[in-house]
């Protein structure tokens, strides 16, 4: 049996994207380290260029990938629905860090 070249090329695509899928959904997690005395800027400075969610309020939240971090504000960009914006957020307004850890 001969396979064509096209063919032999979506057998190849398939089979990559089979062995791949694990290791992208993986990709979305991140473990959340705890220690004594760390802060909201210790847990933010320890998460940058990954996504988090702030918990701002009781029901307002921003997620973004966080950009910078100064002992005043958390600059996030890619925010989730406003792609095309950033954030900067003050710190002190910043009630609880949201990570993903599992998927």
């Amino acid at each position: 049996m001969t396979v064509s070249p096209c063919a032999r090329l979506l057998l190849v695509a398939a089979f990559g994207t089979v062995v791949a899928l694990p290791f992208a959904q993986r990709a979305g997690a991140q473990a959340l380290n705890v220690a004594a005395d760390d802060t909201i800027e210790k847990l933010l400075v320890a998460q940058k260029g990954k996504r988090v969610t702030l918990k701002l309020g009781p029901s307002d939240e921003l997620t973004g990938v966080v950009k910078n971090v100064t002992p005043n504000v958390v600059h996030l960009s890619e925010l989730a629905g406003r792609e095309f914006f950033d954030a900067a957020i003050d710190l002190k307004q910043v009630k609880a860090v949201i990570v993903r850890t599992r998927n």
